[in-house]
């Protein structure tokens, strides 16, 4: 059953929808500007759902389209490799798994279906075959043709998941909350004037920004959990692997802010994070393990 919305966020509503911008409905109210705007995405006063439902939509039509260009891209590849005379067959595979994964290990694997120790020892060799480095130079420029985008583009994104920043995600802090009960707001009456207030109280929250707000190519994954909506972000330590094995992608700019940002994050994590393990984050937005939300 859906609780009964205090009289607060009622009457913010109709301030909204009367024209007024939520910082001055906060201070008409004398509430938290946070609190306004939570009031506002949560009891949906712009119809967030329908636009929820078309943005699902073209979410879906975009990702078809992404789907259908990778197969297409994988056939061009395939062909342009089984084209080519002075490989063989496991050369070949060993191309097309490179290009996908850039790990000359895991690509000599599993064209020459051996083990790792094999694999550690001639997958290096053979990127050092000029064929074979030819043949896969050519499959990676085919690929940045098709993108539009140059080496230096490519190695940025990286730079951009290495470095990633919590707070162009998410914005965190304190804010004032009701009370609440299994009825709704925990509402006392004043003894002197005999006015009825809700109670309040100051927890700390995490909320995400706007989805405009932030570069979704940065986002591995969103879910919504019983515990809360989460995001989680690339791995960052694969991130930084995948840069310092193609150094040759940055240009000279790149190079000289890496050294700066590594040795930032080294310092970050010296004075902060001893025992810190490297592991993907994950932000979640929860507010104190509790549910705050006024409806």
């Amino acid at each position: 059953m859906a609780r009964s919305r205090s009289p607060d966020s009622i009457k913010a509503e109709e301030l909204y929808h009367s024209g007024m911008c939520l910082v001055d409905i906060a201070k008409k109210l004398k509430k938290p500007e946070g609190t306004v705007r939570r009031w506002k995405s949560t009891q949906e006063w712009d119809g967030k759902s329908k636009r929820s439902e078309k943005k699902d939509e073209h979410i879906a039509s975009v990702r078809k389209e992404i789907e259908r260009k990778k197969k297409k891209a994988i056939a061009e590849d395939v062909k342009q490799v089984m084209d080519n005379p002075d490989l063989t067959d496991k050369q070949r595979l060993f191309c097309l798994h490179y290009i996908k994964s850039f790990n000359a290990v895991k690509s000599y694997q599993k064209a020459y279906g051996v083990g790792y120790n094999t694999a550690a020892v001639n997958g290096y060799r053979l990127l050092d075959n000029a064929r074979i480095k030819a043949e896969i130079q050519r499959l990676k420029q085919n690929r940045l043709n098709r993108e539009m985008l140059d080496e230096s583009d490519i190695f940025q994104k990286y730079m951009d998941i290495a470095f990633a920043d919590i707070t162009d995600f998410l914005e965190f802090g304190r804010e004032e909350v009701p009370v609440m009960t299994a009825f709704g707001p925990l509402v006392v009456k004043d003894e002197e004037t005999g006015e009825k207030a809700e109670v309040t109280k100051i927890v700390n929250s995490v909320r995400f920004r706007e989805h405009d707000e932030v570069d979704g190519t940065l986002i591995s994954e969103v879910k919504q959990g019983r515990d809360g909506a989460s995001i989680k972000l690339p791995d960052r330590m694969k991130a930084l692997d995948w840069l310092t094995e193609h150094m040759d992608f940055a240009n000279p700019e790149q190079r000289e802010r890496l050294k700066l940002l590594e040795a930032q994050r080294k310092a970050i994590e010296r004075d902060n994070y001893d025992n810190a393990s490297d592991e993907n984050i994950i932000i979640t937005d929860t507010w104190a393990g509790e549910s705050n939300e006024e409806d």
